[in-house]
C-alpha cells in the first residue's frame, strides 16, 4: 500500500464532492463536521460527511471538564457560548480539605473569565458538552440538506473492522454496515483509537506513553452538605479525590486519581483494560483506609453505572497522518487528564482547516480561523 497518497494528484477531480468519514462522536468529531459543513462555499462544493460511533448514542456522562483559552474562542465561532454556559455545573470554586474534612485553603471561581483559577467560568460535564456539539452538527447538517447539500450521516452502534487505502480512496469495512469507500478518514476515536491501530499497524505499537497515573470517574447521589464547591482531598498514599457538583440537583461527581510510579496498576490491568469489575476492585482497594468519606466513596463505586477508568497517557507518533487517514485529539496527541486537554481537543478539530493539503483537497476557500497554533 502506498503511504504517499497523492492528495494533490492531477487525477483527482477538483469538482468531485469529497466523501469524509469521521470516526468518533465525542468532542473533536462533531466540531470538525460542523466547521466543514459551515464553509461559505456553495452547497454543491460541501463534502459528504459520515460520523461513525461505536456506542449506541453519544455518551451523556463523563467527568467535569473546563473550557479555557483558545477553546472559548472556538465555541464562540461555533455560536455555542451562551448554550454551553447555561449547561455548566455551577461550581463556585475549590476547597482543599483534610481527612477530617477541614478546609485548609479555598479558591473561588472567577465568573468573569478574566482570571484563570482552579475553577474555570466554563465547567461542564463532558457528556453534556458532547450532546451540545452533536446537536449543533445535526442542526448545521439539516440546514445544508435544506439547501440541497449532502449534510452529514450518523452511524451509531458500529465500528471499523478493517481498512486499507490506495492512491485514490480509503476502503473501509464496518462491522455491521459492511463495505464503504471514502476520500478521507479522520480518526477522532480516543486514546485507544481503532483507526490508529488499523491504519498504522505495527508502527503504532508502543506509541502510548503512560504518565504514571490512572483516573476513575463516577457519580453519586448528591447530599445537602456537598454544596456547589469542589472538595479536593490529597491522600498521603499517592491518591487524590475530588467531589464536585454536576449542575443537577440529584447527583455529584467523583474523580479519583491514582499514582502508579511503580507500574503495579498497569501490570495488573494488562490484558484486562476493559474489565470494569477489575477496575472497581482496584479503586476499592486504594480507598481502603482513606478516612475522608471512605464509606460513601466505596458505596458510590459499587453502585456506579457510569464508572469510567483509564490510564493517563499520551500518544507519541512520528506522523499524525498517513496518506488519506488523519488522527485528531486523543487518538493522535492530546493527553488524558490534562487541564488543557478539552480545549486542545476542540482546537484539534480546526487543524485540518489550517492545512494547505486539506484545504486544497477539500477546496476550502474562505473559512479561515485566526488561532495561535
Amino acid at each position: 500500500m502506498s503511504t504517499t497518497s497523492t492528495l494533490h494528484s492531477s487525477t483527482t477531480d477538483s469538482r468531485a464532492r469529497q466523501n469524509i468519514l469521521i470516526v468518533g462522536c465525542g468532542i473533536a468529531g462533531p466540531v470538525l463536521a460542523t466547521l466543514l459543513l459551515s464553509s461559505p462555499q456553495s452547497v454543491a462544493s460541501l463534502p459528504q460527511i459520515t460520523i461513525l460511533e461505536r456506542n449506541t448514542a453519544a455518551l451523556g456522562s463523563g467527568q467535569n471538564i473546563d473550557i479555557r483559552g483558545i477553546g472559548k474562542h472556538i465555541i464562540n465561532i461555533l455560536g455555542l457560548t451562551d448554550e454551553i454556559k447555561k449547561a455548566t455545573t455551577g461550581e463556585e470554586g475549590v476547597k482543599i480539605v483534610d481527612a477530617n474534612n477541614r478546609i485548609w485553603a479555598q479558591y473561588a471561581a472567577d465568573k468573569t473569565g478574566k482570571v484563570e483559577t482552579g475553577t474555570s467560568d466554563v465547567e461542564i460535564l463532558r457528556g453534556r458538552l458532547a450532546e451540545i456539539l452533536l446537536a449543533k452538527a445535526k442542526r448545521v447538517s439539516k440546514d445544508v440538506e435544506a439547501r440541497g447539500g449532502p449534510g452529514a450521516k450518523f452511524i451509531f452502534n458500529d465500528s471499523i473492522g478493517h481498512l486499507h487505502q490506495d492512491d485514490d480512496k480509503v476502503h473501509v469495512r464496518l462491522t455491521k454496515a459492511g463495505e464503504r469507500t471514502f476520500d478521507l478518514v479522520v480518526g477522532a476515536d480516543g486514546l485507544h483509537s481503532k483507526t490508529r491501530q488499523l491504519a498504522w499497524g505495527q508502527a503504532q505499537d508502543g506509541c502510548l506513553k503512560h504518565l504514571e497515573m490512572y483516573g476513575a470517574f463516577f457519580s453519586t447521589k448528591k447530599e445537602t452538605a456537598d454544596g456547589e464547591w469542589r472538595s479536593w482531598y490529597h491522600s498521603p498514599r499517592g491518591m487524590s479525590v475530588m467531589l464536585r457538583p454536576s449542575g443537577t440537583k440529584d447527583k455529584s461527581t467523583i474523580l479519583v486519581l491514582l499514582a502508579d510510579k511503580s507500574g503495579a496498576i498497569s501490570r495488573e490491568m494488562e490484558g484486562s483494560e476493559r474489565d470494569v469489575a477489575l477496575q472497581k476492585r482496584l479503586v476499592l482497594e486504594k480507598l481502603e483506609g482513606i478516612s475522608w468519606l471512605e464509606t460513601r466513596l466505596k458505596d458510590a463505586v459499587n453502585a456506579a453505572d457510569d464508572f469510567y477508568f483509564d490510564c493517563a497517557a499520551q500518544v507519541e507518533l512520528n506522523n499524525w497522518s498517513k496518506g488519506r487517514i488523519v488522527l485528531l485529539g486523543d487518538a493522535g496527541y492530546v493527553n488524558f487528564c490534562s487541564f488543557l486537554s478539552l480545549s486542545l481537543k476542540i482546537l484539534a478539530a480546526t487543524a485540518p482547516l489550517h492545512s494547505q493539503a486539506w484545504a486544497r483537497h477539500l477546496h476550502w476557500q474562505a473559512l479561515t480561523i485566526s488561532l495561535a497554533l
